[in-house]
């Protein structure tokens, strides 16, 4: 085959050091578009960028070369330097680790749908029983106290 076809969309999900809810409503949707910038900077495609207070969901499409890893580092290393200088939170931390989830191009507007109601969601369940869940739906196997 002369070219190469890729489909790579993925959900993205991470929270601030020990889910502290310190992205305010005041300056959340900044944050948001800066992170949809970041991506683009990295040759991705960001197709939609939601979150709540204490943690962000990105459903994005990365190119075969990319490496997600990587991205997600710069990410969340860029995104952190800027609410240091624009917001002026000194404190603020995205924790370690992610989690990253496939996602098929059937499911796309699905997950955008979802990413969008994040602060709906987020009303009835809290991130940690939200993040099982994913966890579990994508068939993931973990352990409790290496999560937190």
């Amino acid at each position: 085959m002369p070219s190469t076809h890729i489909s790579l969309h993925y959900h993205i999900v991470f929270s601030t050091k020990d889910r502290v809810p310190v992205i305010a409503p005041e300056w959340r949707d900044r944050l948001h578009g800066y992170l949809g910038g970041v991506v683009r900077s990295l040759d991705g495609v960001a197709e939609i960028v939601g979150g709540v207070n204490d943690h962000i969901h990105l459903q994005l499409g990365l190119r075969a070369t990319h490496c997600l890893a990587d991205v997600v580092r710069d990410i969340k290393a860029v995104s952190s330097r800027w609410v240091h200088e624009e917001i002026h939170l000194r404190e603020f931390e995205w924790q370690e680790g992610y989690g990253a989830f496939t996602v098929s191009a059937s499911q796309r507007g699905a997950m955008r749908d979802y990413i969008a109601r994040q602060e709906e969601h987020h009303r009835r369940r809290t991130f940690q029983e939200e993040y099982r869940e994913l966890l579990d739906r994508c068939g993931v196997e973990y352990e409790e106290r290496y999560l937190w």
